[in-house]
């Protein structure tokens, strides 16, 4: 990919995931984990990074910064890598075995800082952080299921314009 088009499309995803954060959605149903992902494949290795990060600061200035904010950019840093590894195993099963795998970090990463950041929620027991990681359980259902279609969407678009590109320019040539 070249690099105008990869920084369009960094662009536009930067800015269609900050406004999706800010739009009325189901609690942890965000493209940011799939962006991260999408990056790590497609991107340069920095862009895998930036582009969740940049959506994430951007949306984070008018929603607000919060306590745990540390654990959840640490998780989609960690989906951005995730990606950058997947980019040498791309197949349908492994970018949904990805998928499953970078909402199980975030949600270990980002309901350990609960854990964390709550001790008058959370007692900090291991028991504490069982009942931490029991209560968060829909939210997880949530990022999974979101992470799943949004993945869906970039990958399964992105590869539909590769194709029918290459056809073009087959046909053309």
């Amino acid at each position: 990919m070249s690099s105008r088009v990869q920084y369009a499309i960094a662009f536009v995803m930067i800015l269609a995931a900050s406004f999706s954060r800010l739009i009325p959605h189901p609690a942890n149903v965000a493209p940011i984990a799939a962006i991260a992902l999408f990056g790590g494949v497609y991107f340069d290795k920095k862009f895998a990074l930036i582009v969740p990060l940049a959506a994430l600061l951007i949306s984070d200035f008018f929603i607000g910064f919060y306590g745990e904010i540390v654990f959840v950019y640490a998780g989609f840093i960690l989906a951005g890598l995730v990606g950058v590894w997947l980019k040498n195993h791309k197949s349908v099963g492994m970018i949904a075995g990805a998928t499953m795998a970078s909402s199980l970090i975030f949600f270990v990463i980002t309901n350990y800082g609960s854990w964390i950041s709550m001790p008058s929620v959370y007692e900090r027991s291991v028991a504490g952080l069982i009942a931490c990681y029991i209560a968060a359980i829909p939210f997880f259902r949530n990022s999974l299921a979101g992470d799943l279609v949004y993945v869906a969407l970039l990958f399964g678009s992105y590869e539909l314009v590769l194709r029918y590109a290459v056809k073009r320019t087959a046909v053309q040539a």
